[in-house]
This record gives structure tokens, C-alpha cells and sequence, in this order.
């Protein structure tokens, strides 16, 4: 399946309307098992500390987890996600706003946030590079992206199981094929963000943190 065909199929509607049939069950089905990845990323935003803009909220799973130094903003795609997110956040008193929102499309200024945080949300877009690109211009010089996401294998026999489910997961929302040049390809291009840390996640090392800092 091209790239192309995968972008038609993974209109933003269509990921939308997806993640709103995850809604009931997503904390069940990714809570535990994306756990350990998402207070990774969780603990390298609190380092940073400040103004937080995480894309790809969901059911704000990860809000309780942020440091009281952190003021937070959560936006996803999905209306119908956002609703067990914004019961969760009003049980905080550091989430500025929960906002629909496309993350290809960021309704933010230019440098408004000190670290955006996008959890397993990269491969989730049409068009990652450009979802990318917005995480780079709202997020201000010296400050981070941190990125929680699947990494494909490319070639070997993996890569082609990954391939050939390409035509299901798109329709679920998510991309199995995507390796890591497709992100120091990105970064290459942007010419202002530079790769800080690339580690291993569970589960079984299919999934990793990336962490570009803008220059």
C-alpha cells in the first residue's frame, strides 16, 4: 500500500471518527501496555517544566502524571476521547484547556509552548510530517518535542508483516510501516530541531522515544 493510498484512507475524519469507536475501551486496551512509555515521556516533559501542549490527549490518561510545575493543554481529533479527558482534568488544578483540535493544524502562536509531548500519535495522522512540522513552530527555541511511537522494521520479514496489515491498521486509525528515517529525514529538512535521545520501549522494542530539541 503506497503512501498515498494510506494518506486517502487516513483522512482526518476517518481517524477521528476511529478513535471515537476507542473511546469506551482505550484504557483498557493501551493503558497498561503503553504504561511504562508514557511515564518515560511524562518524566522527560517534567524535567523541562512550563507551558505543556500535549497532542493526542485521548482520555487524558496521562494527565495526573505531570508535575505541578507543569500548566497543561490537551488537544485530540476525537470529541468523543475527549470526554473522559476533560472529567479527569477537572480533578487538577494545573490544565489550562482540553480542546478539540487537528494536530496537523495547531491553533497555537508560534514558540507558545515550552515542550510539546505526542504520544503514540505520530503514525495516528494523515500526514505525519506535517503534524511534525506544527509541533516544531509551536513549541519555543530551546524547548522539546517528545515523541512516544511505533517504530517499523522496514526490511526482513517483519517489515513485511507490517506492510501487509498496512491496509487494516490505516482503516483502525494507525500506521503499522513507518521507520525512523522517515523522522531524521524530517529533521534534516526542518534544519532547527535536533534528535537529544532516541531510546527503546516496551513492548518488545517495537516502540521508542524521540526527543528533538528546537535550536
Amino acid at each position: 500500500m503506497g503512501e498515498r493510498r494510506v494518506e486517502t484512507v487516513m483522512q482526518t475524519r476517518s481517524v477521528a471518527a476511529a478513535y471515537d469507536r476507542w473511546a469506551p475501551i482505550y484504557d483498557l486496551v493501551f493503558g497498561a501496555v503503553f504504561r511504562r512509555g508514557r511515564g518515560i515521556a511524562i518524566e522527560a516533559a517534567n524535567r523541562v517544566g512550563g507551558r505543556v501542549l500535549e497532542v493526542g490527549v485521548g482520555t487524558g490518561i496521562s494527565l495526573p502524571y505531570y508535575s505541578k510545575r507543569c500548566t497543561l493543554y490537551g488537544v485530540d481529533i476525537s470529541d468523543g476521547i475527549l470526554a473522559k479527558a476533560r472529567a479527569r482534568a477537572e480533578l487538577l488544578d494545573n490544565v489550562e484547556a482540553i480542546a478539540v483540535m487537528d494536530a496537523e493544524d495547531l491553533k497555537f502562536a508560534n514558540g507558545a509552548f515550552d515542550v510539546v509531548v505526542a504520544q503514540y500519535v505520530v503514525t495516528a495522522v494523515p500526514n505525519p510530517e506535517r503534524a511534525l512540522d506544527e509541533f516544531a513552530r509551536t513549541v519555543r527555541r530551546g524547548g522539546e518535542i517528545i515523541i512516544t511511537t511505533r517504530i517499523g522494521a522496514g526490511k526482513g520479514l517483519r517489515g513485511g508483516i507490517e506492510k501487509a496489515l498496512m491496509p487494516v491498521t490505516s482503516r483502525l486509525g494507525f500506521r503499522t510501516e513507518f521507520p525512523f528515517e522517515r523522522y531524521a529525514d524530517w529533521a534534516m529538512q526542518n534544519g532547527n530541531v535536533e534528535l537529544i535521545e532516541r531510546s527503546p520501549l516496551p513492548p518488545l522494542g517495537h516502540f521508542e522515544l524521540l526527543r528533538f530539541r528546537k535550536n
